[in-house]
C-alpha cells in the first residue's frame, strides 16, 4: 500500500504564456498563434511534473483565464459587475453577472484534459469549478423571463455535462474545486448559504452513479490569490461536517496552513465517510518558503495519526496560480514545492513501513 499524492492544479504560468496572452488582447497576435503558445506552456508542465515523479498530472490550468471563470470565457450574456470577494491583504476579485438566460457555457473543461492528455505517459486529472460557485452568476431575484429556478435547473445541467465530458476523455479524477464553501460561512455564518450550496452541488453529484463518483473528488481552501486568502480566518471545523455530506470519492483538503491540524484532523476523522479518501494539504502555495521534505514527511504522520492509511492521500493546499495573472508564486518556486511534497510523501510511507 502507497500513500497517492496528486496537484490541485493550477501551475503558474511562463512568462513566455503571459506575453502571448497581452499580446493576444492587444490584437497584435492571432487565435492560432495564442493556442500554440498555450499548448507550449502545458507541455512543459505535464514535463516538468512527470520529471519530477508525480504520479498523477494536470494541465497546470496554463490555458484558463482562471479555476472559476473558463466556462464563460465567450459568453456574451454577463456584465463585469458581479458579487465582489474580498481578500485579506485587501485586494478583491469580482465574479461577472448574469444579464439575460438561457444560461450555458461557452467551454467545457474535457478540452484542457484532452490537450494535457497528448502530452502525458502518466494518468491526468482534470479540474472543474463546482457548480456553487457558478450560482453567484445570477443577481437577487429573478431575470426577466428567466427564473431562478429555471437557472439552478440549466446550470446543473451544464455543470453535468463539465464532469461527464471529462470522464468519457479518461480523466484519472475530475476535481470540482469548491474554494466558496469556507467563505460561505463569512458570508453567512447561519450556515444556510453553505446547505445551499451542498444541495446543490449533491443534486450534480447524484446524477453520476458509484463507479463514477469514485473518480470525482471535491477541493476546498479558504483561497489562495496573491499571497492571501479570503476566509482563513472562519473555524474549519465549522464547515467539514458539512463538507464531507458530498456524495464524492475523494476529498482534497487544505491543511499546511492551519494553525491548529491536530483540531480539524480529529473533526474530520469523526466525520468521514465510508469509502472516501482524504488527500490532505501538506504544502501551502501562499506561504513563499518551500517546505522540505522533512516538514512534509511530519505533517503526513500528523495527519496518520487521524486518518486510516488506505485513506490517506498527499496533496497542496490550493493551486499556485488560479487567476492567469496572478504572479505573486514564481513557477520555480511552485515546482520545488511540489517536489518537496512528493519526496515527504516517500519518507512518510519509509516512515510508516509502506514499503
Amino acid at each position: 500500500m502507497r500513500i497517492p499524492t496528486e496537484p490541485i492544479g493550477s501551475i503558474p504560468r511562463p512568462p513566455e504564456l503571459l506575453e502571448a496572452v497581452a499580446a493576444h488582447h492587444s490584437g497584435r497576435i492571432d487565435d492560432a498563434a495564442l493556442a500554440t503558445a498555450r499548448d507550449h506552456a502545458v507541455r512543459d508542465t505535464v514535463r516538468r511534473l512527470e520529471e519530477l515523479g508525480s504520479p498523477v498530472v494536470t494541465d497546470g490550468e496554463q490555458s484558463k483565464p482562471s479555476f472559476a471563470t473558463y466556462p464563460l470565457e465567450g459568453a456574451e450574456n454577463l456584465a463585469p459587475d458581479g458579487v465582489t470577494i474580498p481578500f485579506a491583504d485587501g485586494h478583491t476579485r469580482v465574479l461577472p453577472r448574469l444579464t439575460a438566460g438561457p444560461f450555458r457555457y461557452a467551454h467545457h473543461a474535457d478540452t484542457y484534459l484532452r490537450a494535457a492528455r497528448r502530452h502525458a505517459t502518466v494518468p491526468v486529472k482534470q479540474a472543474v469549478i463546482a457548480p456553487s460557485a457558478l450560482s453567484l452568476l445570477h443577481p437577487p431575484g429573478d431575470l426577466d423571463g428567466y427564473p431562478r429556478a429555471a437557472f439552478l435547473a440549466d446550470l446543473a445541467a451544464e455543470a453535468e455535462a463539465d464532469i461527464r465530458g471529462c470522464l468519457e476523455a479518461g480523466a484519472h479524477m475530475v476535481q470540482l474545486d469548491f474554494t466558496e464553501a469556507r467563505l460561505s460561512l463569512k458570508l453567512d455564518p447561519s450556515g444556510g448559504l453553505l446547505d445551499q450550496f451542498i444541495d446543490l452541488n449533491n443534486s450534480v453529484l447524484e446524477r453520476f452513479d458509484a463507479s463514477e463518483r469514485a473518480r470525482i473528488g471535491v477541493h476546498t481552501c479558504p483561497g489562495g490569490d496573491q499571497d492571501s486568502t479570503h476566509s482563513l480566518d472562519v473555524d474549519y471545523t465549522e464547515l467539514i461536517p458539512k463538507l464531507l455530506r458530498l456524495k464524492a470519492g475523494a476529498f482534497y483538503l487544505q491543511l499546511a496552513s492551519e494553525p491548529e491540524p491536530d483540531k480539524v484532523l480529529s473533526v474530520l476523522a469523526g466525520h468521514l465517510p465510508d469509502g472516501v479518501r482524504v488527500f490532505v494539504g501538506v504544502t501551502d502555495p501562499v506561504d513563499p518558503r518551500v517546505e522540505t521534505p522533512q516538514q512534509v514527511r511530519d505533517r503526513i504522520l500528523t495527519a496518520a495519526r487521524h486518518i486510516p492509511l488506505d485513506h490517506l492521500g498527499t496533496c497542496d493546499d490550493c493551486g499556485f496560480s488560479p487567476f492567469a495573472d496572478d504572479t505573486s508564486t514564481s513557477r520555480e518556486t511552485a515546482f520545488a514545492k511540489i517536489r518537496a511534497r512528493i519526496e515527504g510523501t516517500a519518507l512518510a510511507e519509509r516512515e510508516l513501513g509502506l514499503f
